[in-house]
């Protein structure tokens, strides 16, 4: 057990960066240190990405709850990631949001839904009973696999550097 907290400890040293230089690091080591830095900030930003995705959709939601419609639309065109649909407001005009419609999963060509749009901004609509609670997986996930890349992307150049710290030792 002592041995495996050991190896860990020297793993956690070789790949966590510190944002600092050692005395007498060699250049290498400094290239090696930059690159473990900009693993973690890349991480960090796919990690902001995320929690921007789910604040994003939040506040869409908040705009259209803020001045809801509720409007019966025809699906144009169905997609994972963007259908297009159709709706007449009360004021008889018809609506084809540009963007499409929040959260289309499950929609099917030619299928009548009902949406719930703002009525400042007819452009944005979201499917009815459907809000940002469902961007919170997938963007969970997307945060979690950025971590599992970085993470295997710090133990390979810890690893690297590892080797190359032997070679040079030879």
């Amino acid at each position: 057990m002592t041995e495996l907290l050991r190896r860990l400890k020297a793993l956690w040293q070789y790949a966590v960066p510190h944002l600092y230089g050692e005395p007498g690091e060699s250049r290498s080591a400094r290239v090696w240190r930059r690159i473990r830095i900009g693993i973690v900030v890349a991480a960090c930003l796919v990690t902001l990405q995320s929690v921007l995705l789910v604040l994003g959709a939040w506040r869409n939601d908040r705009q259209i709850e803020r001045h809801l419609g509720v409007a019966e639309a025809t699906v144009l065109d169905a997609g994972q990631r963007r259908s297009t649909i159709e709706f007449v407001t009360p004021d008889r005009i018809t609506y084809r949001p540009e963007l499409g419609v929040l959260y289309p999963s499950e929609l099917e060509d030619g299928m009548r839904i009902y949406v719930e749009y703002d009525t400042n901004n007819p452009d944005l609509v979201r499917v009815q009973h459907r809000n940002a609670a469902l961007a919170i997986i997938p963007a969970g996930s997307i945060a979690v696999v950025g971590w599992l890349v970085a993470g295997g992307a710090l133990g390979g150049t810890a690893l690297i550097e590892r080797r190359g710290r032997r070679r040079a030792a030879v």
